[in-house]
């Protein structure tokens, strides 16, 4: 019986360590496609990354003197028949200091629409400082044909960012909201007081 020589025995085994090396390679990374979108939501959450804003429970202890101007952007996408603007441009701010401020919203259209907010600040790096303690993103908007309304975002921009020399010279924030519309609203329960119209009659 003939022998391999040893050369071709050696090729033979770098291509099966290469084969299992690719296979693992691949695996890894249809792995990785699943959670990187759960993982990029929450690294953005934690570290303020690409302008994510942080959520905040309370307001800080004192604001400083330091003012930096915040500017209110107002966007639709998607055709959503809506007029959507900011009641202020702009704002100047202390940091620390808790701001309230509102948005304005109408639905143009003759019928019942949905829509759900998204945000971000720029400078991208100060998402960590930007602190909402309340605002109408990621929550579903119903609203009757014609409807106007005023939504709030009560916000302050944290004190830590002064200990940043990174933004010494920063004098402007833009924050950012985008209406989407959403194309099966969840149903919303029926008080116990009113009838269920969705239910045909007994």
């Amino acid at each position: 019986m003939t022998q391999q020589p040893a050369s071709s025995r050696k090729s033979s085994n770098r291509d099966v360590i290469v084969a299992s090396i690719c296979g693992f390679v691949v695996a890894f990374m249809v792995g990785a496609s699943y959670a990187a979108v759960p993982f990029y939501n929450w690294f953005c959450r934690t570290t303020g990354f690409n302008g994510t804003t942080q959520v905040a429970t309370s307001a800080p202890d004192a604001s400083l003197e330091r003012t930096i101007t915040v500017r209110f952007d107002s966007n639709i996408s998607g055709g959503l028949p809506w007029k959507f603007e900011p009641e202020k441009t702009s704002v100047e701010v202390k940091i620390g200091e808790v701001v309230t401020v509102y948005y304005t919203v109408t639905n143009q259209a003759a019928r019942p629409t949905t829509g759900q907010a998204a945000y971000n600040v720029a400078p991208l790096t100060v998402g960590s400082y930007f602190q909402k303690i309340n605002c109408f993103c990621f929550t579903e908007q119903t609203f009757a044909p014609g409807e106007k309304r005023e939504l709030a975002v009560v916000f302050y921009i944290d004190p830590k960012l002064a200990e940043n020399h990174d933004h010494d010279e920063l004098n402007s924030i833009t924050l950012s909201y985008t209406f989407y519309p959403v194309r099966d609203p969840e149903p919303k329960p029926v008080a116990a007081s009113e009838p269920d119209k969705r239910k045909g009659s007994l």
